[in-house]
């Protein structure tokens, strides 16, 4: 999920656009797979395929977007241009359930994810930061969620089906799936399993490492003492789950150095989870998760042992 290179100077065709979105649920998790963004929409659907629709509803939103901003055919191809208003579309669908004014939501949300992206781009591209090579990753997503659930609290529906209720025992064991399916705001172990099904289809380095970062996330959890109902749902180790990934295997070289990187970070992400949880009663979304990468991509860039791709 880099979001760091330049636009290519090859056109956007409405085929390209199409073809992107599969591959931009897929880099929700920093892949660009089509099998692996197919099982990430049949996790949707296992949830709720209302929700599914309005993930659709806002990866293509944010992919035309894109496509108009110019950003060049390999970011919207690649599915760059579509996670953030994938994830949109979820949130819209967790806060708003899926009332007709849902779908009008999702799709300007979705829209805002494209202008939001570039202006992330150029502040890490400015000359403090470009040698840092921060990824603005779900920070778009975040920022236009952020403002999306506050500027539509009248719309609030508290019974919407956000979560999936499995009926499956033992909340440590569960948790190790929804920390995997929160990522995408839903709590299901089968929709979690589809999308750690999908990660190991496109790399069984990443899958292994969203294994370890919901291991770790639900273990940091247990030792910090989170609710049995936190934990059982996903809530405390989902942003947890894309640290692993990221600081193991995309934004590092994998090596040892790496993964033991990973998993520090991980157990700093747990911490962070519980701080914003603390001080905000509303959703943080991925933020736990964009911080800890953050600072700790700086911090890389000054150990030897841990290189950039």
């Amino acid at each position: 999920m880099s979001t760091t290179g330049s636009a290519a100077t090859t056109s956007t065709t409405s085929t390209d656009v199409l073809v992107s979105v599969p591959r931009g649920l897929s880099e929700i998790f920093f892949q660009s797979n089509l099998w692996t963004g197919m099982l990430i929409l049949a996790a949707f659907v296992v949830a709720d395929w209302r929700m599914a629709l309005l993930v659709l509803v806002g990866a293509v939103a944010s992919t035309a977007a894109g496509a108009l901003l110019r950003v060049g055919a390999d970011s919207v191809r690649t599915g760059m241009q579509g996670f953030n208003g994938a994830l949109i579309g979820a949130a819209v669908f967790a806060a708003l359930g899926a009332q007709g004014w849902a779908w009008l939501v999702a799709l300007v949300a979705g829209l805002l994810c494209a202008p939001v992206t570039w202006v992330f781009v150029k502040i890490f591209a400015s000359r403090p930061l470009a040698r840092f090579a921060l990824p603005s990753t779900t920070a778009p997503f975040c920022t236009v969620a952020g403002i999306m659930y506050v500027t539509t609290t009248r719309l609030h529906v508290s019974a919407a089906p956000q979560h999936v209720v499995d009926g499956t025992g033992g909340s440590f064991l569960r948790s190790l799936l929804t920390n995997v399916s929160e990522v995408v705001l839903v709590n299901s172990v089968w929709a979690g399993a589809l999308i750690l099904l999908g990660l190991f289809v496109a790399s069984w380095k990443v899958g292994l490492a969203a294994v370890m970062g919901s291991v770790i996330g639900s273990l940091c959890a247990l030792a910090i003492g989170e609710t049995e109902s936190t934990i059982e749902q996903g809530l405390a180790g989902y942003s947890g789950v894309l640290t692993a990934i990221a600081l193991s295997v995309v934004f590092l070289r994998s090596s040892t150095a790496s993964w033991i990187y990973a998993a520090i970070g991980t157990v700093v992400t747990a911490v962070v989870t519980v701080v914003m949880t603390d001080l905000y009663g509303g959703p943080h979304y991925t933020w736990p998760y964009i911080l800890t990468t953050w600072v700790f991509l700086v911090v890389a860039t000054f150990v030897p042992a841990l290189r950039r791709p």
